[in-house]
Order: structure tokens, then C-alpha cells, then sequence
């Protein structure tokens, strides 16, 4: 008894000195590397059809798992979206600048094919910015749709009554006057002069020269660098080695985070019914309500 006795008191000391060994190791620590895959979708928009998306939700986790975690000095956020909804682009870029502000911990974004629209809003306020080349970036602009249904219902056979109380509450339920297309013009102005506001603070560029980038337009890697909208051509390795030299840490070790799998989500794409393409996630939240919610 004694014998076993001395031998888990022997193995809690030694775990104790490699904790403490590790931690008190000049130039030790841990890059967390943090996934950032899919549209950006707000809490309200995820469903069935949108479940793989990046929401504020996710990214504030994974934010506060990193904060928690006194041995991670650094994050690199592997950043792959196309983009998707302007609020919650917004609310992901603060949450990303007020854990820089809360920790002092350096974020460095990795872009991955695609990091356009909000998927560059949300790379912003980054300490810096990665790219690959071949990375699609920019697209800095907004877009709002709509889709009438009344072709469709008509030949589903179905048919729908309004009732409203406001003039324009079922602006985008059919087709809109003139004067609703100047509202919906003017709400998409300032949703893009908030989009370059954000690009020439999180950049540090003038307004004006990011409102002359900011035609929608999307951008390679390589054109992003000299544009100023990116620091540096690499992959993810080579963002993780930067992260670790902001942070002053020699011996990086690298901890990816991961989002655990639906159970459903496996039988769903072998179904095909997984993934949907832009226009049919569109389609979908039209016939749930969300219609035309201005896009980044």
C-alpha cells in the first residue's frame, strides 16, 4: 500500500515539473490554430441547411477557450469564406479585436482559397494578414436580393394573403416601388461605408484609398499584397511560424481547434442534400422569412 502510495505521489511531482518546466521555458507556448470555414451566418439563420457556417457563437468560443488558456501566446485564424451576413461579419471582427485588446495575445489570419466579402471583413483587425497567391480576396461591397415566389406558389398551388400594419412591411414580398429601392439603396450605402470604415482602421490605410479598392471587386493573393490588403504571401505554416515570432515564443506548439461534427450531417451529404449552393441557402431562407438581409 505504502509502495503505491509513494509512487502516485512521485508521478503528481513529475507531472508538476514538466507543467512548470514547460511553462516557465523562455520562448515556450502554444499557437492556437483556429478554423474559420463556410458562410458567415447569423445566430437567427442557422438551421438545418446552414449548420457548417461560421456564426459569432463559434468564434467567441474559440476565443475564449484561446484566452483561457494561459500557455497559447498566439492564434492563427485559418480564415476560408466567402462571406454572408453583414451583422454577423461586424460582430466576429470585434470579437477578434477585443480579444487582441483583452489578452495582448497576437491574431494572425491565414486565408485559404477564398477569404472574400465578410470573410475579409472578418481578417481585418488582424495583427496581420496571410495569403497564398492564389487566395480570392476583397470583394469589399454589399449586396442585398430578392426573390418573388409568386410564380412559384402559383404553380404549387398555393397562395398568400398579407395583412401589414406599415407601409413597407412586405417591401421585398413583391415587387417594390421606387421609392423602396432608394431605401433599401440608401441601408446598402451605409452598410458599405461601414465595411470601409472597418478595412481603413483594421488596415491602417486611408479612407479614400479603400473606398477606390472597394468596388466589389475580388482580388489573387498576390494583387491583395500590393494593394495593401494583405502583409505577406504564405500558407499556414508560414502564418504560424509569424504568430509565434509576434508572441516571442522559439518552440511553438501548435494546437488545432475543431468543431465536432453533427451526428447528421455524414447521412446528409451522402443524401446530396449537403452542401447547397448560394442560390439554393438563399431560396431557403426566403421561404423562412429572411429576405433580402444586405450580404458582405
Amino acid at each position: 500500500m505504502k509502495t503505491k502510495k509513494w509512487q502516485l505521489v512521485l508521478g503528481a511531482a513529475m507531472a508538476l515539473i514538466l507543467v512548470f518546466s514547460f511553462s516557465g521555458c523562455a520562448g515556450a507556448g502554444k499557437i492556437a490554430v483556429i478554423p474559420l470555414n463556410g458562410t458567415i451566418i447569423g445566430a437567427g439563420e442557422e438551421g438545418l441547411f446552414t449548420s457548417g457556417g461560421i456564426t459569432p457563437k463559434l468564434v467567441r468560443n474559440y476565443l475564449h477557450k484561446a484566452s483561457a488558456d494561459g500557455t497559447v501566446k498566439a492564434v492563427v485564424l485559418r480564415v476560408d469564406s466567402p462571406g454572408g451576413s453583414a451583422a454577423a461579419s461586424q460582430e466576429i471582427a470585434n470579437e477578434i479585436r477585443r480579444f487582441k485588446e483583452d489578452t495582448g495575445k497576437p491574431v494572425v489570419v491565414s486565408m485559404g482559397s477564398v477569404a472574400a466579402s465578410g470573410g475579409y471583413y472578418i481578417s481585418v483587425y488582424a495583427d496581420k494578414i496571410l495569403a497564398s497567391p492564389a487566395t480570392l480576396t476583397g470583394s469589399i461591397g454589399v449586396i442585398s436580393e430578392f426573390i418573388y415566389i409568386e410564380g412559384l406558389l402559383e404553380k404549387l398551388g398555393l397562395q398568400m394573403e398579407i395583412i401589414k400594419a406599415g407601409e413597407h412591411k412586405d417591401m421585398g414580398l413583391r415587387p417594390m416601388t421606387d421609392e423602396e429601392r432608394q431605401i433599401m439603396q440608401t441601408i446598402t450605402d451605409d452598410l458599405y461605408e461601414q465595411f470601409v470604415g472597418a478595412v481603413a482602421e483594421g488596415r491602417n490605410l486611408p479612407r479614400e484609398t479603400v473606398r477606390n479598392l472597394a468596388t466589389g471587386q475580388i482580388y489573387t493573393g498576390d494583387q491583395a499584397l500590393k494593394l495593401g490588403l494583405v502583409d505577406k504571401l504564405g500558407g499556414q505554416e508560414e502564418a504560424i511560424a509569424l504568430a509565434a515570432k509576434l508572441a516571442g515564443v522559439t518552440t511553438p506548439v501548435v494546437e488545432e481547434y475543431g468543431t465536432p461534427g453533427l451526428w447528421w450531417g455524414g447521412l446528409l451529404q451522402q443524401l446530396k442534400l449537403l452542401p447547397l449552393g448560394e442560390d439554393e441557402l438563399t431560396l431557403m431562407k426566403v421561404l423562412e422569412g429572411w429576405q433580402a438581409v444586405p450580404r458582405y
